[in-house]
């Protein structure tokens, strides 16, 4: 059975045979034949038969028909598809028509399904359409705007002139829409960069007036005004401000505001305040306010939500190096995450762990990872080994402590050691003469308890038979002592 046959129920004409049917009944049975197509697309079966009978109905004159043409447009068309391009010249009748809701249509179905092609033939009608006197239509239009210079780079010194008068708007859908659009061209464009940077003193008085402005019924989500429109200016503030002192300074008062005026009682207030970190981080920022951004981090990861912990850890994670002091007086909470139920959360307090790691807390914080290594699950094994060997390698106070930390990960994870990892033990032991009595006694009792661990086999085995004397001379001294904790220290050398 071909797909005609298949859904012959598109091409089928009124129940009643012999009856003839005019133009306007067959307009609705395609209507209602096209809705059908678009549930059996969302089943995922193939519906390519259906996209020229969407272009007839976009040709309607009705609005009914030609919103039920532009949907199933939007869905079933795409670039790769010739009829995708018949579409043009109906989106650009559609694109000056006098009703606003038609030219509507037209621009969310070209920011939807607009192609290299189109948009070098539409453009013009959307730059028209952005000096609408109506609201809805500048919004769209810049939606439209965002997709063409996506596609089309060179048109965007088409679009740059007439962004500052997006953004003077009051209205906050084409504020928002026109930050959009300014995001988009300082990512696609870097020399962009320099123009828009003059806009700065415009989004800071936008966002204090945001910020500062009382109850506003129209735009108030949770007790917070327009928080989509502040987050995507803190987006669009980073971007400008980075690496950029002189716009950075412009900036740092604002941000102030932001962080310590917004209420983050609730999950509105907690997407201001992680973007404004994001921001402040991304900036050259005055100390006092990076600091003030870690802090905001830090309070993220005592939150009982799971996702917002886990940006915590990713976002702390991401500018430890810069500020490794303000997110060290973290460091008791970010070691608490490691006993979290959810597994991601765990796995990013892993490897903040590492990267907080240093000389001054290697006791401390190996002595953590390691009690976590008996009890991690199977997928973290492999990787807390390999971290904890470069670890103790980097910071390691003396032979001794690094020597009993990768004999308390082999006892407890030998069998997810590399190769490699195995042979640096050994060629660490032969190059350190006063602690080979010492290393041949603690394998030796090792291999007393536990056997299982193939490559604590392998290295006892190798130091037993190269030490033995030692060992028989030295006898067997089991204090019970944890050597992780033990205060004796050996100096390096």
């Amino acid at each position: 059975m071909n797909i005609g046959e298949k859904y012959s129920f598109f091409y089928s004409t009124p129940p009643l045979s012999g009856v003839r049917v005019t133009q306007e009944e067959d307009v609705e049975y395609r209507t209602r034949n096209v809705a059908k197509v678009l549930y059996i697309h969302m089943l995922g079966y193939p519906t390519h038969f259906a996209q020229l009978e969407c272009l007839k109905l976009v040709a309607s004159p009705k609005f009914g028909d030609k919103r039920m043409g532009y949907l199933g447009a939007q869905m079933l068309l795409d670039e790769k598809s010739d009829v995708h391009l018949l579409l043009t010249n109906s989106l650009k009748t559609d694109m000056n028509s006098s009703n606003q809701f038609v030219v509507s249509l037209a621009l969310c179905t070209l920011a939807n399904i607009c192609s290299t092609d189109m948009a070098r033939d539409l453009s013009p009608e959307v730059e028209k359409l952005l000096k609408s006197s109506n609201a809805t239509i500048r919004k769209k239009a810049a939606l439209c705007a965002c997709r063409i210079v996506r596609k089309v780079p060179d048109l965007m010194e088409n679009y740059v002139p007439l962004v500052r008068q997006l953004l003077n708007e009051r209205n906050h859908g084409v504020l928002l829409t026109g930050v959009t659009l300014v995001f988009d061209m300082c990512h696609i464009e870097a020399e962009t960069l320099d123009f828009f940077k003059r806009m700065v003193p415009n989004l800071v008085r936008m966002l204090k007036t945001l910020v500062m402005s009382g109850h506003t019924p129209d735009h108030d989500v949770s007790g917070i005004t327009d928080p989509f429109l502040q987050v995507k200016i803190l987006q669009l503030l980073a971007v400008l401000g980075k690496n950029d002192a002189e716009t950075s300074d412009q900036m740092n008062d604002i941000l102030a505001q932001v962080a310590t005026n917004t209420e983050s009682a609730k999950n509105v207030g907690n997407a201001i305040l992680y973007e404004c970190a994001r921001t402040i981080m991304s900036i050259r920022a005055e100390s006092g306010l990076r600091v003030l951004s870690i802090n905001i981090l830090g309070r993220f990861l005592l939150n009982t939500d799971k996702n917002i912990r886990y940006v915590a850890l990713n976002t702390l994670l991401k500018c430890v190096t810069g500020e490794m002091q303000a997110v060290q007086r973290h460091r008791s909470t970010i070691v608490d995450c490691l006993k979290d139920p959810d597994v991601s959360i765990r796995r990013r307090a892993l490897e903040l762990i590492f990267a907080l790691m240093n000389k001054g807390n290697v006791r401390a914080l190996m002595r953590e990872i390691l009690a976590f290594l008996d009890v991690a699950d199977t997928e973290f094994k492999g990787y807390m080994c390999s971290s904890i060997a470069t670890s103790a390698a980097r910071f390691a106070p003396n032979k001794r402590w690094h020597m009993d930390t990768l004999l308390k990960m082999l006892t407890s994870a030998g069998n997810y050691v590399t190769e490699e990892l195995v042979t640096t033990v050994v060629h660490m032991i032969t190059n350190t003469e006063d602690l080979h009595a010492y290393m041949t006694q603690r394998l030796y009792l090792a291999l007393q308890d536990d056997i299982s661990q193939q490559p604590t086999v392998q290295i006892a085995a190798w130091c037993i038979g190269e030490y033995g004397d030692d060992l028989v001379a030295g006898g067997l001294n089991d204090d019970g002592e944890d050597p992780i904790d033990a205060t004796e220290e050996v100096s390096p050398e």
